[in-house]
C-alpha cells in the first residue's frame, strides 16, 4: 500500500514523510520496503520480532484505560536513526543485514493472544509502527471486531495519506516529540521537525486520543526555552493532551551525556503546568510523586502511581470524585 510507480521501474513510497524514491532492487530509508521490478513490497508483514503483555502505563499512556494491560507487538525496522534509541538492536537491524528477523504471526494470532491475556488494547510499539502499517491495519480491523482498542506508539512520521487510512481503527497514540529544533531532528534522528508537528495536529483533528512524550536529553533539548516551546505547542493543540517528560539514560550511540538531572524534569513539569497543560507526568523516576494524575480543576489526587503500577484510582465514571470535572481521556 501507499506508493506510486515512476519511470524506469522506480517507485515513490507514500507511507511516511520521507517519501522515498526507491530504485529497483533497493529499499527505502526504513530498510523494510523493497522495490522489486517496479512493485513495492513490505518485508515485515507478519514478521513479529517482539511481542508481550505490558501495562498500558508503559507505553506511556496514563489517561487511557489506566491499570489495564496491552498486548504489544513490533517488527524489525524504523524510519528514524535516533542516536539514543533504546531498542536499537531491533529497530536498526535491517540496516545491517538483508535478512528480516522475527517469527510469523497472522493478524488472527495477534488478536487471539491479546484476548487470551485479557488485554484491552493492542499496542504497535517498540520500533516504529508506521513501517509495518499494512500488517497493523489488518490486526486493527480484527481487534475492533473483538472489542479491543488500538494504540500507536510512534515518532509521528506517518504520512497524512496513511494516517487517514488507519484513523478509523486507531483509538489512541503516544507521539514522541523529541525536540523543538529542526536541526536536532536532522542531526540526531535523520528526520525533520515539521512533519511531526503536523501529525500531532492531525491526531487532534481526527479525534484520536493523544499523549505526547519528550525524552529530556542533556545538552540536546533540556533548555528552559526549548521545553517551554514544546509545552506551548502542545497546549496550543490541546490543553487536555498529557505530556510525559522522561529521564534520559545513555544508550546506543549517545553514551557521553549523563542521565537527566531530576531537577530538570521537575522544572519541565512546572513549565508544562505554567503553559496550561492539564496533565504533566515525569517518567523513568518512579516514586517521586509526579507520575500521579490530579484533577485540573480542584487539584485532588485522582490516580496514585508507582512506576507503571496503579496504587489508587479515584476517577468515577470518567469524572473527578471530588468536584465532578470530566477527566480527559478514555476510562
Amino acid at each position: 500500500m501507499f506508493y506510486e510507480k515512476l519511470a524506469d521501474d522506480k517507485v515513490k513510497c507514500h507511507l511516511c514523510n520521507h517519501f522515498c524514491t526507491i530504485a529497483p532492487d533497493k529499499r527505502g530509508i526504513c530498510s523494510v520496503r523493497e522495490n522489486r521490478k517496479g512493485v513495492l513490497y513490505s518485508l515485515v508483514y507478519g514478521r513479529v520480532i517482539a511481542s508481550g503483555v505490558d501495562p498500558i502505563e508503559k507505553k506511556p499512556l496514563f489517561n487511557l484505560l489506566p491499570g489495564t494491560e496491552s498486548f504489544s507487538i513490533a517488527t524489525a525496522g524504523c524510519n528514524f536513526k535516533c542516536r539514543w534509541c533504546q531498542n536499537w538492536n531491533i529497530s536498526q537491524i535491517p540496516m545491517t543485514t538483508k535478512e528480516i528477523p522475527g517469527h510469523d504471526m497472522t493478524p488472527e494470532d495477534v488478536v487471539w493472544s491479546a484476548t487470551q491475556h485479557d488485554c484491552k488494547t493492542i499496542a504497535y510499539t517498540y520500533t516504529e509502527p508506521t513501517i509495518f502499517t499494512e500488517f497493523a491495519l489488518d490486526v486493527m480491523k480484527l481487534a475492533h471486531r473483538s472489542g479491543i482498542k488500538n494504540v500507536f506508539v510512534t515518532n509521528g512520521y506517518t504520512s497524512e495519506e496513511a494516517l487517514s487510512e488507519i484513523s478509523q481503527y486507531l483509538d489512541a497514540g503516544n507521539i514522541d516529540l523529541k525536540a523543538f529544533r529542526d536541526e536536532t531532528y536532522r542531526k540526531m534522528c535523520g528526520a525533520r521537525l515539521e512533519p511531526v508537528l503536523d501529525t500531532i495536529r492531525r491526531y487532534k483533528e481526527l479525534g484520536i486520543w493523544l499523549e505526547v512524550t519528550t525524552l529530556v536529553v542533556p545538552t540536546v533539548n533540556d533548555s528552559e526555552e526549548e521545553l517551554r516551546e514544546i509545552a506551548r505547542f502542545i497546549a496550543d493543540v490541546g490543553v487536555e493532551i498529557p505530556w510525559h517528560i522522561s529521564q534520559f539514560y545513555p544508550q546506543h550511540r549517545f553514551l557521553d551525556a549523563p542521565p537527566t538531572p531530576v531537577e530538570v524534569l521537575h522544572r519541565a513539569r512546572e513549565i508544562g503546568i505554567e503553559e496550561g497543560l492539564r496533565y504533566v507526568y515525569e517518567g523513568n523516576i518512579p516514586g517521586m510523586g509526579n507520575e500521579n494524575t490530579y484533577c485540573y480543576r480542584c487539584k485532588e489526587l485522582l490516580i496514585k502511581r508507582f512506576g507503571f503500577s496503579i496504587i489508587e484510582n479515584r476517577i468515577e465514571d470518567g469524572k473527578c470524585f471530588n468536584c465532578g470535572a470530566e477527566i480527559d481521556g478514555i476510562f
